[in-house]
């Protein structure tokens, strides 16, 4: 048996390279088709890797609150908030939590000026606590101090992308800039953290929260943000059952009544985006695939030509002892050995493809294939070797020795 798979082995090859540039159209259509897919996937994953770096950044232990109001709510004019109170009750009654920060957004158009530069950026109103929960620290200046807070100090620390978009300096600390009409002293730098999915984290703007709470006045519909990361004998889900239930009860839920808030985590993020891009990969895969059909038709097509060219090469090997099962041996393996060869290209393209497609990207992570990838694009490309080389290799050794050593 292992003669006849190694003389059937060096027999498909030899007619492989006998017919080199024939081979080589046979495969096309697989050679595209797994090279679409290796692309699509090298691409995601590199976006993956990359996302998941920047959510491990944050801490396993990072939580996020925030209101949640249904659509139908809200096209009824309902809007759900989280209230500067519900942010003194989990400082004070949840356990558990080694660090905990308000976040409240301006609600006015973001505009930030330096002399005769504008530029608009997302400003944020929070304490010294958010560098500990958000892992945002500074190269230049200081962060955000308490006394910032209590005193509703106008400094500010802001991102790279907004020094350069106002030209500041490169040490921007102690310059002033106008935001909503007020002046702020750039007291801090923070160190670049680059873009995710084309949203740059350096294009931020952070100031004492009670500072913003002056600033937008007294507003009845203040909705805040609040962030925390816990202790490190504390369990995610321990807080945040008892978040739940604090924030239920302060705004008067019934059992029956959804929650009208989102406690995230940064693992919770991580697993919402990795479905989102499973389910891209596989519906663009999926699409891609039929290239591989196609290719697969292909291969039968020139398969059944080479059945009929070799016909008295097959009489001839039936006349000297040739079973069936060695023809049909031989014109499998040939077959499926085509459509390798047609995957092992598109493999190597599709990895290319993939990385000139992430280097013509700004600040987009390298392309990466995944093990499981390059396993799933060869074993499907032999699969779709074998399943269309069946009829022409039944065909081949279903030939009567007699009629065949007649054909002409």
């Amino acid at each position: 048996m292992l003669f006849s798979l190694l003389e059937s082995s060096r027999s498909a090859l030899a007619s492989i390279i006998a017919h080199g540039f024939r081979s080589v159209l046979t495969t096309l259509g697989i050679v595209i088709g797994v090279a679409s897919v290796i692309a699509v996937v090298s691409v995601t994953q590199g976006l993956r890797v990359f996302v998941s770096q920047q959510f491990a950044s944050l801490g396993t232990n990072s939580l996020t609150v925030r209101s949640y109001t249904p659509l139908e709510d809200r096209m009824q004019g309902l809007n759900a908030r989280l209230t500067p109170e519900d942010y003194g009750l989990i400082e004070q009654r949840v356990d558990g939590i080694a660090s905990i920060t308000p976040i409240l957004f301006a609600s006015r158009a973001s505009q930030i000026k330096y002399g005769s530069q504008t530029a608009y950026s997302q400003i944020m109103g929070t304490t010294y606590a958010y560098q500990d929960v958000a892992q945002f620290f500074t190269t230049e200046g200081r962060f955000l101090a308490n006394s910032d807070n209590l005193t509703r100090r106008r400094v500010a620390v802001i991102g790279d992308t907004v020094r350069e978009n106002l030209n500041l300096p490169e040490n921007p600390v102690n310059e002033f800039v106008e935001l909503g009409g007020e002046w702020f002293k750039v007291v801090g730098l923070l160190e670049p953290k680059g873009e995710v999915m084309g949203f740059s984290q350096d294009d931020i703007v952070l100031v004492p929260y009670a500072t913003m709470q002056s600033l937008q006045g007294n507003q009845a519909r203040t909705d805040i943000q609040i962030q925390l990361s816990l202790g490190e004998n504390a369990e995610i889900d321990d807080v945040t059952g008892q978040l739940s239930l604090l924030l239920r009860n302060a705004h008067d839920l019934d059992s029956s009544d959804e929650d009208d808030f989102v406690i995230e985590t940064a693992e919770q993020m991580m697993q919402t985006f990795d479905s989102i891009l499973a389910v891209v990969t596989i519906v663009i895969g999926g699409i891609v695939g039929i290239s591989l059909l196609v290719g697969g038709i292909g291969i039968m097509n020139i398969m059944l030509v080479s059945v009929t060219e070799r016909t008295r090469e097959i009489g001839i090997c039936k006349a000297i002892g040739a079973k069936r099962h060695h023809i049909l041996l031989q014109f499998l393996i040939e077959s499926m050995l085509l459509s390798l060869f047609g995957g092992l290209i598109g493999l190597a393209a599709g990895y290319g493809l993939g990385s000139l497609i992430a280097g013509s990207i700004p600040s987009f992570p390298p392309a990466a294939i995944p093990f499981w990838a390059v396993v799933l694009a060869l074993g499907f490309s032999g699969f779709v070797g074998i399943l269309f080389g069946i009829l022409p290799a039944a065909k081949a050794a279903n030939l009567d020795p007699i009629d065949a050593l007649r054909y002409e």
